[in-house]
This record gives structure tokens, C-alpha cells and sequence, in this order.
């Protein structure tokens, strides 16, 4: 049985092109909006991808930016310069 990968982060300007680029990049997230907040499940991982998160932007993006609007996050981090993951391992 596998566990759901998450990232909460915050509903605001600076974070829609993050969950924009989850949602195109991870097929089978789950995405619930909160007041505030949105919450990304998938099963297995979940992987933020600097290129695609560039491509809405319009600019370049550090994944360390995503610290400035996430909440909270289930799973084992994985960052480096092109993406930041969070994935259960067995």
C-alpha cells in the first residue's frame, strides 16, 4: 500500500504558478482548496519542476522558493536545482 505524497501551500499569487505546474506535472493529483490554502495529494510523489513552474512565470524560479509558500508537506524532501519532491520510500 502506498502513502499520498502532499504539499499544502498557501492560495495566493505568488503560489498559483507552483500549483499550476503540480497539477500539469504529477497525473492523479488531487487537488482541495481550503480557505487560504491549497492541498495537493498523489500517491507515491509528488515533483515540482523548476522548467515548468518557469514557463508560467515568465521568469527564472529557484525551487528554494517554494519555502516561501508552503504550509506543510507529507513525504521525504528531495531538492535540488531543478525540482523539489517529496515521495514516500519503502
Amino acid at each position: 500500500m502506498s502513502q499520498l505524497a502532499s504539499l499544502t501551500l498557501y492560495h495566493n499569487d505568488e503560489a498559483r504558478p507552483i500549483i499550476e505546474a503540480i497539477i500539469a506535472d504529477n497525473p492523479g493529483v488531487r487537488v482541495l482548496n481550503m480557505p487560504g490554502a491549497v492541498k495537493l495529494d498523489c500517491e507515491g510523489s509528488l515533483v515540482v519542476k523548476r522548467a515548468s513552474v518557469e514557463e508560467r512565470l515568465g521568469r527564472t524560479w529557484d525551487p528554494q522558493e517554494i519555502h516561501l509558500v508552503i504550509i506543510s508537506m507529507a513525504g521525504h524532501l528531495d531538492e535540488d536545482d531543478d525540482q523539489f519532491s517529496v515521495s514516500w520510500k519503502h
